[in-house]
């Protein structure tokens, strides 16, 4: 018989399929198919070899041998836990060093600072985002002033300078001395990116410096915290201000 008669004569074959749970035994759930009873057996092999590992490793060790584990855990309640370490510094020198820490995170702020203020000082906030708009009120009598009102003519200048808050001349002044500065529309706009890029390294160095505060304020916190005085905490720490504690009062001799 060749192999095609064969494959010929199984299409055409019944499909066997796994019988179902019986009436009698639908109280035990569904009945374990082969595919199912595969899974347990391999969870179970599993779970056998890797006792035997351990076992096995448990006989290869050698009882004489030495770890750190042996002097620096001891038994507690059946569990072992690990001794604590003692301290190896005293109070005062863990003052000294959270004293340093301060000081060095204080010196870069008052850096930070100075440079904000230099900073400041060339800018003059001009134009900065979120500067709150100047307000200018005009008064008139009637509301014929009012509808025929010109700003540009109120102030004496051209209207391309009426939305300048600064370097905004008459027109007297433009005629009678040339204009100084930059004109051209790509120059302009080249100058606008650079005092713009002023701004935002003027903004992060605020964020720095604010940023810089507030580790100040937590490890002077932690520095006060050393202290033996008793205290009870009044407001937790958040990532922009520290923890706040209430000390007892105590009378100095």
């Amino acid at each position: 018989m060749s192999a095609s008669f064969r494959k010929a004569a199984k299409a055409g074959q019944r499909q066997h399929r796994e019988r179902a749970q019986p009436a009698c035994r639908k109280k035990l759930g569904l009945l374990e198919k082969k595919k199912d009873y595969r899974l347990r057996a391999d969870d179970y092999h599993k779970k056998q070899n890797a006792l035997r590992a351990l076992q096995k490793k448990a006989l290869d060790k050698n009882p004489d041998e030495f770890y750190f584990k042996m002097i620096h855990t001891r038994l507690k309640d059946g569990v072992h836990v690990i001794k604590q370490p003692k301290d190896e510094m005293t109070p005062e020198q863990v003052k000294l060093m959270k004293t340093q820490d301060l000081k060095y995170v204080e010196m870069k702020r008052v850096a930070e600072a100075k440079k904000i203020e230099r900073l400041k000082s060339e800018l003059h906030l001009l134009d900065a985002e979120g500067k709150q708009p100047n307000k200018h009120v005009f008064f008139f009598d009637t509301k014929k002033e009012v509808q025929e009102f010109d700003i540009a003519t109120h102030l004496d200048t051209v209207p391309e300078l009426v939305d300048r808050v600064y370097n905004r001349p008459t027109i007297a002044t433009l005629q009678k001395e040339t204009l100084k500065g930059a004109t051209d529309p790509a120059h302009l706009k080249k100058l606008d990116q650079q005092r713009k890029n002023q701004y935002d390294l003027l903004k992060q160095r605020i964020e720095r410096e604010k940023t810089m505060f507030v580790i100040a304020q937590k490890i002077q916190t932690r520095k006060d915290l050393l202290d033996k005085t008793q205290k009870v905490k009044v407001k937790k720490e958040t990532t922009n201000s520290p923890a706040i504690y209430k000390f007892k009062f105590q009378r100095k001799r």
